[in-house]
């Protein structure tokens, strides 16, 4: 079965060496890690999840080849499949900014644990408000399909309203993305509100908002 997006070298090349830096460093970092793990920190910075030293190790760096074949697989499986190429760039864009995002954790994470004194507290909520920044900037380029964007059944249903919801549906985003990077900086209950009324705008406002547009397109019609 043929990929709707072309996979070049210039393409992939950058995926293929992500996966190599976290597959040869999950070794080193599983032959330095203590017994018990710390992969979750709090709202704070504060660890409150652990793992065994393989898990962290093996398991997180999974993530990257395991996210890298996802994005070989989606184009494949999409009913909407045809759609692809029209947006391919963005495509693949949207596969290096995450499998380096994940990459990126997974490095800082691993330092951490065998004692380079990394502040998870400051670096994740910036790569991640980062990431929604650079989301909701390229949200409007995605084409309508079934795996990639703000899939909700009334988006699906209408091109009308999967551009619409998705151009509203950036600016969410990097709202969202910017409440990230903020909130560490606000007391612990004021950055939890922000952090939360962002993810609810950004999560629960753009499902009402094409919900709202699909209402407005069938009572025209």
């Amino acid at each position: 079965m043929q990929s709707p997006i072309k996979l070049t070298w210039k393409s992939e090349i950058w995926s293929i060496i992500l996966i190599l830096i976290t597959v040869a460093s999950s070794f080193y970092f599983y032959a330095h890690f203590p017994e018990r793990v710390v992969t979750h920190w709090g709202f704070m910075g504060e660890p409150n999840g652990w793992s065994s030293r393989a898990g962290a190790a093996f398991g997180l760096m999974a993530m990257v080849p395991g996210m890298y074949l996802m994005f070989l697989l989606l184009p494949l499986l999409d009913p909407k499949k045809e759609r692809y190429i029209e947006f391919a760039k963005v495509f693949h864009l949207f596969k290096n900014v995450l499998l380096t995002f994940f990459t990126v954790i997974y490095l800082l994470s691993s330092l951490y644990n065998i004692g380079y004194p990394i502040r998870i507290q400051f670096w994740v909520p910036w790569l991640v408000g980062l990431l929604m920044i650079f989301l909701g900037n390229y949200l409007g380029k995605i084409k309508p399909n079934w795996f990639v964007g703000i899939r909700t059944p009334w988006t699906l249903s209408s091109e009308n309203v999967w551009y619409k919801t998705h151009r509203v549906g950036g600016w969410a985003f990097i709202l969202f993305g910017v409440c990230i990077i903020v909130s560490p900086n606000l007391s612990p209950a004021w950055g939890a509100r922000l952090f939360t009324g962002g993810a609810i705008i950004c999560i629960f406002g753009t499902i009402l908002y094409s919900y709202i547009l699909y209402l407005q397109e069938r009572n025209k019609k």
